[in-house]
């Protein structure tokens, strides 16, 4: 399969977007691990709306009541749901049980989702590695997704594939045509800013996979901390303090006529006082 796939790539046709005539209006959220201030749901909640943000991205399988609460008590908004499960049970495990784990965890995932009001779930949908060769992850991956598709559209819920360091979807193209090729509305991408630096560009990744994007993680990365201290290294950078060059990012994404939210995956967020950082950051990212 991926030597056809590789062979039609280069016909993809590619969706850059129109310039809107107005800036896109973007929202600024949080993801559930980046924000360390409050041990219980509420306090999450109420922490990240003291900081300034619009949403909160939580983890799946938390208690549906709990969240519920706490979104209403404070008034944020929940954007999306991040698979709590997607890693452990990988999509593209040589297992058909772990497999049907990961698909049974995807579910609940866009049922979370769904009783929060989101239209998006974060999915990893596989790893390559040196037991599971690339194709197998891509078809193993495929095959578990369609599984799900039904659901998600029942739903209104999408599942958007996010670009993590697991050794897939190396290319802004293949991004696209692994998209595409479900021929449903119900699939997308996570673009995460961060990760993608370093093996590309978030402003040409943002203009080639144009309206396949979801949602946007900000994240920042160093390459120069990444080149002296490893490759994990680079993620130890304040926002606007690394490489990611955010003027380009917002111009893509405005090239694109993306309207959204802009969800900070970052460390910092361990106190008040850096939570708000972060949030005041993002609101200067969002201003480039």
């Amino acid at each position: 399969m991926m030597a056809s796939v590789i062979a039609s790539a280069g016909t993809l046709p590619v969706l850059s977007g129109l310039r809107s005539t107005a800036a896109p209006q973007l929202k600024k959220g949080i993801m559930w691990g980046s924000n360390g201030v409050g041990k219980t749901i509420i306090e999450k909640f109420r922490s990240a709306k003291a900081a300034g943000f619009d949403g909160i991205e939580p983890m799946s399988h938390l208690d549906r009541n709990e969240i519920l609460k706490a979104r209403d008590a404070t008034g944020l908004s929940i954007p999306s749901v991040c698979g709590e499960y997607h890693w452990k049970y990988l999509l593209s495990d040589p297992d058909p049980k772990v497999r049907q784990n990961g698909v049974e965890a995807l579910k609940v995932s866009l049922e979370d989702a769904k009783a929060y009001g989101a239209d998006t779930v974060l999915l990893v949908p596989g790893r390559v590695t040196e037991t599971v060769a690339y194709d197998e992850c891509w078809n193993r991956s495929v095959e578990e997704i369609k599984k799900v598709l039904p659901l998600a559209e029942k739903l209104n819920v999408c599942i958007a594939i996010e670009n993590v360091w697991n050794g897939f979807l190396l290319s802004p193209v293949e991004a696209a045509y692994y998209v595409d090729q479900f021929e449903s509305p119900w699939v997308k991408f996570y673009f995460d800013c961060g990760n993608i630096l370093t093996y590309g560009y978030p402003e040409q990744w943002i203009r080639i996979l144009g309206n396949r994007i979801a949602k946007i993680h900000i994240k920042e990365y160093s390459r120069k901390i990444a080149d002296k201290q490893g490759r994990s290294a680079g993620f130890g950078v304040k926002l606007r303090e690394g490489d990611v060059n955010w003027s380009a990012v917002m111009d893509a994404l405005e090239s694109i006529g993306y309207s959204g939210w802009t969800t900070v995956e970052q460390p910092g967020g361990d106190t008040p006082e850096g939570l708000k950082d972060l949030c005041d950051r993002l609101r200067l990212i969002q201003q480039s």
